[in-house]
């Protein structure tokens, strides 16, 4: 069995707020896995749901562009080595081609995009740079009829499009800002998957409170808890960000409109780093000269 970590420990104990031998013994029983731990930690304790993993394998930038009559929209996720280089001024006019090329072809393909001259000058970059630079990903999201995309990009890392139907250009921004500070996982309840549902459900029904409940009581628990997992992650459902008294789709109803979708990047999201030791590094180092 592989060895657990002590950066695996302090992700656990980050993300449960549990003790560091409690962290470890999850951890060890779940053969390194964090998610699997946690969902063991949930079924065993009564554990929350815990927070996401924080750890990005890249920096860069997160850039959108959407239509002067909200009828489409493009997001793109561009990566440096740095956040240094992120915020350098040729990455970002990099950045602008990029999304602008996007956007005039109305296209999210970046293969086609870096297979013709866009990787002349992503390679021009790279050579003044010195650093490795990636077009990682792009949407195009289109309105439809009677409705209109909306955007907002928090501190170049963030970035949201969202699809309300007949809205405003500013309510649309403004659900577009929840999004990126609350990160919900889907838009409405009718939109989560069955398949997570049936994973909450059981690690409802593995929970000490649940031992010994009489079918039909235990039925109504796992439904309440499921409406109140819903509600929780569900956009429509949430206490909007810049009013907690009204839900989003209450917000969004009250500029007219209805919350359609969403689609929400951060800068390297699902990959991971390499975690560097720095002091230990420096002192490896030392020895070797």
């Amino acid at each position: 069995m592989a060895a657990i970590s002590a950066s695996q420990v302090k992700e656990l104990r980050e993300r449960t707020g549990l003790g560091m031998m409690e962290c470890k013994k999850a951890l060890t029983e779940a053969g390194g896995d964090i998610e699997l731990a946690i969902e063991n930690l949930r079924k065993s304790s009564g554990l929350k749901a815990a927070k996401k993993a924080d750890r990005t394998a890249a920096e860069g930038a997160v850039v959108t562009r959407v239509a002067a009559d909200g009828s489409y929209g493009v997001m793109v996720e561009i990566n440096s080595e740095t956040d240094f280089v992120a915020r350098d001024d040729n990455f970002k006019a990099f950045a602008g081609k990029v999304v602008d090329a996007l956007f005039e072809s109305k296209s999210d393909d970046v293969a086609a995009l870096m297979g013709g001259e866009m990787e002349d000058v992503r390679q021009q970059l790279v050579q003044k740079i010195g650093e490795n630079i990636s077009v990682r990903r792009a949407v195009l999201v289109e309105a439809g009829e009677g409705n209109r995309v909306g955007a907002y990009v928090h501190g170049g890392r963030i970035g949201v499009l969202t699809v309300l139907q007949g809205a405003t250009d500013e309510a649309a921004k403004d659900v577009a800002m929840h999004v990126a500070a609350i990160n919900p996982a889907v838009a409405r309840p009718e939109h989560m998957a069955q398949e997570q549902l049936d994973k909450e459900k059981a690690i409802i029904l593995a929970q000490p409170d649940m031992a010994g409940k009489p079918e039909n009581i235990a039925e109504k628990m796992v439904q309440g808890r499921l409406k109140k997992y819903l509600a929780e992650n569900s956009l429509t459902e949430q206490p909007f960000v810049k009013n907690p008294d009204q839900s989003v789709a209450e917000f969004v109803k009250a500029a007219g409109g209805e919350v359609i979708g969403f689609t929400r990047y951060e800068v390297g999201e699902g990959i991971e780093k390499e975690e560097v030791d720095f002091a230990k590094e420096v002192m490896e180092q030392a020895k070797r000269s």
